[in-house]
């Protein structure tokens, strides 16, 4: 049988089927090769792809700070007042008194991921810190929390005796003693729950009259004289110094008050102690008659003492585009904190820099009363 393709002649079929074969042939055999490798180099793309998301999600070492959001110390949260006075007669106030907050990612609150801090970096509305900066290494959540109300209860009670010292109103302050660390100066001669009556004669009434009488002494010992359990105990104390040059008793204090009514601050999930001043302004307005914003949107952030001093918090960059992105046109910020403020004040933010309860008073009475404020407190680089 001839069996002829095409035109090719009967004496070539085989030759030419088999040179036909062998094309297809050795065709298969390269397919296959690029076939395997095609198939390697997507496994390899696939691993690779893999891998990087892995380590893109992996947790890294870093705290994000997010603007958190604003409340009204004038108004309500979860129906309720933010504060509330008994005992005194109160004033229905106008315009917002805001306490600022910020959210806080990574630490004991869960981890922050590469590609969340990289987001958070090139984000000019947040900040990104290492880890250690803000959190003790090993704090967990909970503690973290304890800590954060302890903070905060703290900062209610020292924003009532500011406001109250700030109006006039008489109270009854004490510092007690909340613990002695071992080693201290005190140790073996102050107890814990020890009431201080006076140091050298000084009625100890607030830490900067023992802070005063330390540092006048030098180092020398002093009459500490202790209300225990309702009689008075004489201690003579060597102070110890500080690295920073400091005297001190070595002990833990906390104030104690008996105030003339009761003022109770509900605020649900936020803790800390940077809405002290606030806090201390919103009491102010409560208690007395007017309105003290002239309806104006101020907010705000700070630490307060009993004094009436106000400290430095952190996070202050995102409090400010907080307060901005909540309506604030002013903002009142500690004096400590001028150096983040610089440079990091959004635009349509006025921002005044205060000392005291008596500077925030003032500069937001200014406000109230349409007068040109340009001329109050501002931070300026050094």
């Amino acid at each position: 049988m001839t069996i002829t393709q095409g035109e090719q002649p009967a004496s070539e079929p085989a030759a030419s089927q088999f040179r036909g074969r062998g094309s297809f042939l050795a065709g298969s055999r390269s397919g296959r090769k690029r076939d395997k490798r095609s198939s390697a180099m997507l496994v390899s793309g696939v691993l690779a792809l893999a891998l990087g998301i892995t380590a893109l999600s992996l947790p890294v070492p870093y705290v994000v700070e997010s603007p958190g959001p604003t409340f009204n110390t004038l108004g309500t949260d979860n129906g309720k007042p933010v504060i509330s006075v008994t005992g005194h007669e109160t004033f229905p106030a106008k315009g917002s008194l805001d306490l600022t907050t910020v959210y806080v990612d990574g630490g004991p609150n869960g981890p922050v991921t590469v590609v969340e801090a990289l987001s958070a970096w090139l984000n000019g509305a947040k900040a990104v810190y290492p880890e250690e900066l803000i959190f003790p290494t090993g704090v967990t959540k909970e503690q973290s929390q304890q800590e954060s109300a302890v903070a905060m209860t703290t900062s209610q009670e020292n924003a009532v005796a500011a406001a109250l010292k700030e109006l006039g109103i008489p109270f009854e302050q004490k510092m007690q003693i909340a613990g002695i660390p071992e080693g201290s100066a005190s140790a073996g001669k102050l107890r814990e729950n020890d009431v201080l009556v006076s140091v050298n004669g000084k009625p100890a009434t607030a830490l900067s009259v023992v802070q005063t009488e330390l540092a006048a002494g030098n180092g020398v010992p002093v009459d500490v004289v202790v209300d225990r359990g309702g009689s008075n105990v004489t201690a003579s104390i060597t102070p110890s110094k500080t690295s920073a040059g400091r005297f001190i008793l070595g002990v833990t204090l906390q104030y104690k008050f008996k105030f003339p009514f009761d003022v109770k601050i509900s605020l649900d999930k936020v803790g800390g102690p940077s809405a002290g001043m606030m806090f201390a302004l919103g009491i102010v307005d409560t208690v007395t008659p007017g309105d003290l914003t002239g309806g104006k949107h101020v907010a705000g952030t700070g630490t307060i003492t009993p004094d009436g001093a106000v400290g430095p918090i952190g996070g202050i960059g995102q409090k400010m585009q907080g307060a901005r992105a909540g309506g604030a046109t002013l903002f009142l910020a500690p004096a400590a904190n001028c150096d983040d403020v610089v440079g990091h004040v959004p635009d349509g933010l006025q921002v005044v820099r205060v000392e005291n309860l008596a500077d925030a008073r003032k500069a937001v009475e200014l406000a109230a009363s349409g007068a040109d404020t340009s001329g109050l407190p501002v931070c300026s680089s050094n």
